[in-house]
C-alpha cells in the first residue's frame, strides 16, 4: 500500500467530511524529512545493519527503534523511528513465518521508504518514494 492509497482510505472511512486526516501532514513531513531519511536508510544497508530498513512515523510515544526526526525539535506534527524487518520479528510484530511474504513484498530501499505508520486506529505499513 503506498501512502496515497491510505489516505484515500481513510478519507473514505470519515464519518465527517471536515475531519482533516493526520496522514495530510504526514505526507508534508515526508517530504521534508525525505533526504535525511533516504540518508538513514543507505547507511543502515552499508553497516550490514539490515536490508530492510523500516521507519516508524508516529505522533505519540513509540517504544520501537531508534528517534532519528523529533517532531519537538523540528516543529514538524510526526516523529520517525529508525528501525529494521529484524526488531520487527524480534519484537513480534511480524512472525518469523511472515518473514519471505515481507522481504519479496518489500520496494527497493533506495528508491522507496517503508513506512510502518501507527495512528489511534491501529498501524499500517506503506511505501513512499523518495
Amino acid at each position: 500500500m503506498d501512502l496515497q492509497d491510505l489516505l484515500n482510505k481513510q478519507e473514505g472511512d470519515n464519518q465527517s467530511p471536515k475531519a482533516k486526516s493526520p496522514l495530510v501532514s504526514l505526507k508534508a513531513d515526508l517530504d521534508f524529512y525525505k533526504e535525511a531519511i533516504q540518508e538513514v536508510a543507505v547507511e543502515l544497508m552499508a553497516e550490514g545493519y539490515t536490508l530492510y530498513p523500516i521507519f516508524v512515523a508516529h505522533q505519540h510515544e513509540v517504544d520501537l527503534g531508534e528517534v532519528i526526526l523529533d517532531r519537538a525539535e523540528l516543529n514538524t506534527a510526526w516523529t520517525v523511528h529508525a528501525s529494521s524487518l529484524e526488531e520487527f520479528i524480534e519484537k513480534g510484530l511480524i512472525e518469523e513465518d511472515k518473514r519471505a511474504y515481507f522481504e519479496k513484498s518489500f520496494k527497493p530501499a533506495n528508491e522507496f521508504m517503508c513506512l510502518f505508520v501507527v495512528v489511534p486506529e491501529g498501524a499500517n505499513f506503506v511505501f513512499y518514494p523518495y
